[in-house]
This record gives C-alpha cells, structure tokens and sequence, in this order.
C-alpha cells in the first residue's frame, strides 16, 4: 500500500512540476504592449527616426513580446506639459517629452537648457545621462517615473520673420518663442520680449503674427512648417557653443516597468542608457541639415552671428547662469557644483 501511494506521490508531483513549468513558461512568454505617447506629428523627427525605431528594435529583441501603440500629436488628450504627468499616473506606459514644459519642477536638469551650454546633440546627450545619475535625480526630481534615456536637440537657432538678427541691439522689441524657462531668461536678458509656448502652437503664432519669431532646432522645423512661415534665419558661429538647446526625456511608468519579467525588463535596459540617450541625440544632429536645405530651397536668407558678436550675448546670459544658481541652491542642491558637475561633463563629451 504505501509503496502505491509513494508512487501516487511522485506521480503527483511530476505533474505539479510539468504544470507550474507550463505556467512559468506561459508567464515567461508574456506579452505586453506598451502605449507611447508625445506631442509632435508623425512625420515628425521624433515619431519616425527615433520612437518607431525603438519600439521597432525592442520587439525584435523581445521576440514579438514588447510592442507599442504609438500616439502622436497628443491622440491620448491634454497637453504637452501633461505628459510627465500621464506617463506617471499610467494614462501612458512612455512618454517622450520636455521636463522644461513643466515650469520649475525639474530645476536641476535645466542646467543644460542655459545659454551655450552645448556644441553637438550626441555628445551632449551623453554628458545629460551621466548629469542625472552622477548627481542622482534619477532618484530626485524623476523618481516618480522610470527614465529610459535623456537627450538633447540640436543647436538652438533663431527663425525670424521680419529680419535678420546680426546685432545685440536686434532683440529689442521682437517678440520671440522660448521653449523653457532659461530660454525665457535668456532672450529677455538679450532685450526681446519672450512668449514661452510648446513647439505645436509655434505655427499658428507665426501666422498670425502673435510673435515675430523662434527659438527652434533646425530639426523640428519641418515639423511645424516655419520655413514655410518665416523668411530669414540667424544661426550661431560654428566655432561658438549652441545659442541654446533644450533637455528631453523618454520615460516609462515606474508600475509598468516592475510589472515586467526580467528578461523584458531587460530588453528595455538594453535600449536606454547612455548609449540610447546618445544615439538620440546623433539622430537630431543628422536631422539638421536636411531641416535647413528646406529653408534653403524656399529661397529664404541665412546669416551667420560671428564668435565675437555672440560674446555679448554671452557675458548677457551671466545673469541667467546667476539666477539658475540661485534658484536650485534655494531647493537645497548645490548650485555651482551641480553647474560644475554639467560644464565638466559637457566638455569631456562634447569640447569645441
């Protein structure tokens, strides 16, 4: 009789073990799909040449098992400043978007949103990943969401409708686009006047005259038309670091991000980081020229602000340095040191 029920017992447990094989293997080859959401139109630089190349790479090395549903141009609803916060609360598992459009909540990274800050996108984008984690705001100011990558776009240049900008003393009575908070300083410490708006509202302000200008890259041009809508062009010296760029992030729902087995867990660690963050931004600094020849083909002016011109718009933004400083210092962080932390990474990166 026992010797039955011993084997009755293995028998039993065989089975068990087959089964929650079956069920391991079954969790092991879950498949999710992930809703990724941000603000610009799918022929967009960002929709095509970034975001649907990642999702396109994760499902590969996932087997089929990570895919995205992707919503441009704000399809899940709110607006551009809203996305941190949906990504967040789980109205979308990634979001592509600006910490800057949300005003003074994420005042450290911003350091890389001050004036000539950065030469090369790709490199800079690097210097930004090492930033946050060299200094912890992974777990500070973005410790609500899971970071994918950080990157930052190619050098900042101002598009104009009625002029040329060749002169300090050009600023003064134009009403000009900024995409951030520094950006904002920095062009009324330049003597314009600023109107801080999303890239998506940047086409309808030109048309209808509500501002004389943008601060843009040359890569989201195209996206909002503003070679169609502007006719002259003011880009910085070559040998001069960038007027300005702007700090993105790519960010994913922390609960979705633990929810997932390690092995997929592990295919999006694989696709973030400083590599990813790099790559993202050599995607943007590829994307200038062909941005331009568009402007170029329109028939529209070009100038170029030489070195020693943009030495006065320089030592105009010192006090938007002093003022940065000042603020994240008043947020307990160590102000200078976080701006040393940037220069210095910046320059090891990305030297002119």
């Amino acid at each position: 009789m026992s010797t039955r029920i011993g084997k009755a017992r293995r028998i039993f447990g065989v089975l068990a073990g087959g089964l929650l094989a079956a069920v391991c293997g079954v969790a092991g080859a879950q498949e999710v799909t992930l809703k990724v959401a941000h603000f610009l139109p799918p022929g967009s630089t960002a929709h095509a040449k970034f975001i649907t190349p990642w999702c396109d790479k994760i499902n590969k090395e996932s087997a089929g098992r990570l895919k995205c549903q992707i919503y441009p141009a704000m399809q899940l609803g709110g607006t551009p400043p809203q996305l941190i916060d949906q990504v967040r609360d789980g109205v979308a598992d990634i979001v592509w978007t600006l910490p800057g459009y949300s005003a003074g909540r994420f005042p450290a990274v911003e350091v890389f949103e001050l004036p000539f800050m950065i030469n090369k996108a790709e490199a800079s984008s690097r210097a930004l990943w090492e930033y946050v984690h060299e200094n912890k705001l992974d777990q500070i100011e973005f410790k609500d969401v899971h970071p994918i990558l950080f990157h930052v776009h190619d050098a900042g240049q101002l598009h104009l409708v009625k002029g040329p900008i060749t002169t300090l003393a050009n600023f003064r009575g134009l009403k000009l686009r900024a995409p951030t908070r520094q950006t904002n300083k920095f062009l009324a410490a330049l003597g314009a006047t600023p109107v801080g708006m999303p890239v998506p509202q940047v086409s309808e302000a030109l048309s209808k005259g509500v501002i004389d200008g943008a601060m843009l890259p040359w890569e989201v041009v195209p996206a909002v038309k503003a070679q169609e809508l502007v006719k002259f062009h003011s880009e910085g010296d070559a040998k001069a670091r960038a007027l300005y760029t702007t700090a993105f992030i790519f960010a994913m729902n922390k609960a979705k991000y633990q929810s997932l087995p390690a092995d997929l867990k592990a295919v999006i660690d694989a696709n973030g980081g400083a590599e990813a963050s790099a790559w993202v931004g050599k995607v943007w600094d590829e994307s200038a020229a062909n941005a331009r020849k568009l402007a170029s083909d329109r028939g529209n002016q070009f100038n170029v602000v030489p070195a020693v011109e943009l030495q006065a718009w320089e030592k105009a933004g010192q006090a938007v340095y002093d003022s940065w400083v000042s603020e994240v210092s008043g947020k307990g962080y160590d102000g200078k040191a976080l701006l040393k932390s940037a220069q210095t990474l910046v320059g090891k990166y990305d030297p002119l």
